[in-house]
């Protein structure tokens, strides 16, 4: 179930908003030009699934949503702890990639989180709205909308990635640091377990 948290964006001192209704959350986004909707789990596709098995079980919402957006390339990006002494050195990289503050200034950012989790931090009108995505959520994320991304200091998630150019993902970097005056992923998927087992 996806989480939504928005606070000032002087900091997290006070709420403004904090819930797991999916029809508020796609409601307090949809004026944002967010787009949050959720799509069947397919419990059959595994959590670190290849792209063709993801493509497989996906590709009649991925069809429908190419056709009404006209993306032009889709993928699967997936990262989940392994064995390989490499992994904390390429799971640190990765987080670090989107962790800073960024724009899109030539596509939007749309994901569908097939397996794992992630939280996208939009910072919009004065906001900033921490979208805590889960296995079955998409978000997409218009260009030129201020954001950063957070998978946590041990990444696990699997999610197919739309995009209108070729090109892939081309971060513009505001140089803020506002990302951490902020809860990370780490802190905010404590309590959100904490919440979900004394429900």
């Amino acid at each position: 179930m996806t989480l939504l948290t928005t606070w000032p964006e002087s900091g997290p001192e006070t709420t403004v908003r904090r819930t797991s209704e999916p029809a508020e959350i796609a409601a307090a986004l949809a004026p944002l030009g967010v787009r949050y909707e959720q799509w069947p789990i397919r419990e059959d596709v595994p959590a670190d699934a290849d792209t063709e098995t993801v493509f497989a079980a996906y590709g009649r919402e991925i069809d429908k949503l190419n056709a009404e957006e006209g993306f032009t390339t889709v993928d699967v990006l997936g990262l989940h702890p392994s064995d390989d002494p490499e992994f904390p050195a390429k799971a640190k990289a990765a987080r670090e990639k989107f962790l800073q503050e960024h724009t899109h200034d030539d596509d939007d950012e749309v994901r569908f989180f097939v397996a794992g989790s992630g939280i996208f931090y939009l910072h919009v009108g004065g906001e900033v709205h921490a979208v805590f995505c889960e296995k079955g959520d998409l978000l997409g994320v218009p260009r030129g909308t201020t954001h950063w991304f957070d998978m946590g200091t041990s990444p696990a998630f699997t999610a197919i990635r739309f995009f209108h150019e070729e090109d892939g993902w081309i971060g513009s970097f505001t140089g803020s640091t506002i990302a951490g005056r902020f809860p990370d992923y780490d802190t905010i998927a404590a309590g959100y377990e904490q919440d979900r087992a004394a429900a």
